[in-house]
């Protein structure tokens, strides 16, 4: 009956993904770049509202497969809320338990879609607390622990079959440069920039995948120094990216460049955004963003053109009490006006930070 009802529920999760469209990419140019075209592809469209999504049913298909989930096994993930919510949702397709263990800072908004999603919310003070009480849950509930910064570089497949990084090379391949200059992540487990850098060695593509870290990561100071044991004292203020530790599938091996990105150019490029695509976006799009802007520069600077792809990670909408709150920000994050004013001038665009 065991494999029985594991085939029913791969089939279940193989359905629901068969009746999901591809996300779009969206264009971007802006005059002060000329030759250079900006994408920005956008993972908030899938049904759980994340790039996380593709995360979460690559962890169930893998615990699944691995025999390690079964019927009524209680599923428990440490997360600061995405990939939370895109497990809850999977889980709720598999009539399984769910208990997100998650700092007591996270969104509001990601707190009450995996409450909807019929999951439930453990939380703990300090972010570096997550691992230990995932697995002690685990132990406790004979559940199972998805560990999503260890697994997350194994359970997709970066060779394509669909992967992120197959779907934006399709989708590119009409545009006046389909092989993207470069590819810009930021890394939360480090699984995604696992999958974009082994897809483009293993296909032999003339692009540079440079990842983008705020403040308070460990991800920057390991690959620099080329030591995975550093460790920080502090949680990202940057929700969903950066990490005190280096997770075992951030792989620096398979990265071309890092660059550090200050929480405040974060932020004050979120708010440019909205008056560049009309719609709120997340703070690590905001990060993603101003690591692709210091690229560009740099183009333009080199006097080529060419293409930057980057990912539009979730919606704003989830942030509204927090980093669309202008007194949550000056409090939590500090002063974004002098970047905010560095992206207008970039692009001609006088409106203001509301």
């Amino acid at each position: 009956m065991t494999n029985t009802w594991i085939k029913e529920a791969i089939s279940t999760i193989e359905a629901d993904y068969q009746r999901s469209a591809d996300t779009h990419l969206i264009r971007v140019t802006l005059s002060n770049y000329p030759g250079i075209y900006f994408y920005l592809k956008d993972e908030s469209t899938h049904p759980s509202g994340s790039l996380k999504h593709r995360l979460a049913r690559s962890l169930f298909l893998y615990g699944l497969s691995n025999g390690w989930i079964k019927e009524n096994t209680p599923i428990i993930e440490a997360s600061s809320g995405s990939t939370a919510v895109s497990e809850a949702y999977f889980a709720r397709l598999l009539g399984l338990p769910f208990i997100a263990v998650m700092p007591a800072c996270t969104a509001k908004r990601k707190v009450e879609q995996i409450a909807f999603y019929g999951g439930s919310c453990h939380f703990v003070e300090q972010s570096r607390q997550i691992y230990a009480v995932s697995e002690q849950l685990a132990r406790d509930l004979n559940g199972h622990y998805m560990d999503q910064f260890t697994y997350a570089e194994r359970a997709t497949d970066w060779r394509g079959n669909n992967n992120i990084a197959d779907s934006i090379y399709r989708q590119m391949s009409r545009e006046p440069f389909p092989v993207p200059d470069y590819l810009v992540m930021s890394a939360g487990t480090g699984g995604t920039s696992a999958t974009l850098g082994r897809y483009i060695r293993y296909k032999g593509l003339d692009t540079q995948l440079v990842v983008v870290d705020p403040e308070n990561s460990v991800f920057y100071d390991c690959y620099q120094h080329k030591d995975p044991m550093i460790t920080g004292q502090y949680s990202s203020r940057i929700e969903g990216i950066g990490r005190p530790r280096a997770e075992p599938s951030f792989i620096p091996s398979v990265i071309d460049e890092m660059i550090k990105v200050p929480d405040v150019a974060s932020i004050a490029t979120i708010y440019w955004l909205e008056s560049i695509l009309g719609r709120k976006v997340g703070p690590s799009t905001g990060t993603n963003v101003w690591g692709m802007l210091q690229l560009a520069k740099r183009m333009v600077d080199e006097g080529r053109g060419g293409s930057i792809v980057t990912l539009l990670c979730d919606s704003g909408e989830r942030y509204l009490d927090t980093y669309y709150n202008p007194y949550w920000v000056a409090e939590n994050i500090g002063d974004i006006a002098p970047y905010f004013q560095q992206l207008a001038e970039k692009t001609n665009d006088e409106c203001t930070p509301v």
